[in-house]
């Protein structure tokens, strides 16, 4: 049998403190590029450990302490006061308008009276008296945000046009994503931090109920080109998928609209992610290829 190095983790915290490591290179690389220093990381990451230890290792829903968040936390019982009593970041109010113009674009991609019949969005009028309109879909969407000012944000996004008639045309840079920051980093947050959300609950998970879906095809040792032809077919067939899935949950929220026990919400997403690993990729070529093929294989197995 083979002899562990003697440097090799060993406890279950060593093993998920080594995966850390690769797993946080990407996000101190956005960190970074956007100024965020570490003492800032610092004083974030001390203010979610007493969150997340007071919401989510409290016992037999009793007030957690400050001695047991420091047990469980390391952070000092005098920065716990501190971070405690003046309360933890409410973040709903930004939520809640990133959700308007989100739920605006979704319904206009979803309702058949503002898709043709192949599903792609229609040209709106700004206002009608009868039938499918921009303040129409704008007040079906949310009551607490006027329609000109959804409009106003969603022109500033680029997300649509507004043509001389007065139309109102939803780009189809909207199908890929956002261009402007703000919504670009309000993004980044939610599907990064739902993915590992998945991601964390099937690996803490004791229970026999399913793990959430959080899968991965990946191959190495490809051509440029090749990998070039798997991206067009990937974009492809993911918007394909989000899009069926964003008329099914249009749908099943209209037949959910009058029911209390309406409180769950769900996400969906896809991405594809490609690097040139360059000298990393020693192995020989038939190591490499064999290599290559039982990734690919192993991930259609799980």
């Amino acid at each position: 049998m083979p002899r562990m190095p003697s440097d090799a983790p060993t406890t279950k915290t060593e093993i998920f403190a080594k995966v850390l490591k690769g797993l946080l290179r990407p996000l101190v690389k956005a960190l970074i590029a956007h100024g965020v220093t570490v003492p800032a990381v610092y004083r974030i990451l001390k203010e979610l450990y007493v969150e997340v230890a007071e919401t989510e290792f409290s016992l037999d829903e009793k007030r957690i302490t400050d001695s047991r968040i420091h047990l469980l936390t390391g952070v000092h019982r005098k920065d716990i006061r501190t971070i405690r009593e003046a309360g933890y970041d409410d973040q709903s109010s930004a939520r809640l308008r990133m959700a308007a113009i989100t739920n605006l674009v979704g319904r206009w991609l979803a309702d058949p009276e503002t898709t043709d019949d192949e599903g792609r969005p229609l040209p709106l009028p700004r206002q009608a008296e009868t039938g499918p309109s921009f303040e129409a879909l704008a007040l079906a969407t949310s009551r607490d945000t006027r329609p000109r000012t959804l409009l106003d944000a969603l022109v500033e996004q680029k997300l649509v046009r507004v043509d001389a008639d007065g139309t109102v045309a939803l780009e189809t840079d909207a199908l890929v994503g956002p261009a402007e920051l703000g919504q670009k980093v309000h993004f980044f947050g939610q599907n990064v931090g739902d993915h590992i959300a998945a991601a964390t609950d099937n690996l803490l998970a004791e229970s026999e109920r399913p793990p959430f879906m959080e899968r991965a095809v990946f191959y190495n040792h490809l051509t440029g080109s090749s990998v070039d032809a798997i991206e067009a077919s990937a974009r492809a067939l993911g918007a394909e998928a989000l899009g069926t899935l964003n008329r099914l949950a249009f749908a099943q929220q209209q037949l959910d609209a009058e029911d209390d026990t309406a409180t769950e919400r769900f996400r969906f997403g896809v991405f594809f992610y490609r690097e040139d690993e360059g000298d990393e990729a020693e192995p020989a070529p038939s190591e490499a290829r064999d290599k290559a093929t039982l990734e690919g294989d192993d991930d259609e197995r799980n």
